[in-house]
């Protein structure tokens, strides 16, 4: 809530919905709790380096920890079904 949600949720103003909406243009979700194809390595890239105007987070803003968890969230969708 405090470091995706500003940019990446649903809803109006919010920077990172508006440019992956524009990027992918309804071949994909442009939010993120929305898609399946995110995959753990490229979530954790783009938050510890940063994508476009997205800063990187360092361990001391979000931690490990933290970043496990927002992964096993935003990859809870892409996970084979049994």
């Amino acid at each position: 809530d405090k470091w995706c949600t500003p940019c990446h949720a649903a809803g109006e103003g919010k920077p990172g919905t508006i440019s992956a909406a524009a990027l992918y243009r309804g071949s994909k979700p442009a939010v993120l709790a929305e898609r399946t194809d995110l995959t753990a390595a490229g979530i954790k890239t783009a938050v510890r380096n940063g994508v476009f105007v997205m800063p990187r987070f360092r361990k001391t803003e979000v931690t490990d920890a933290d970043l496990d968890a927002i992964v096993s969230y935003l990859t809870r969708s892409s996970a084979p079904r049994k």
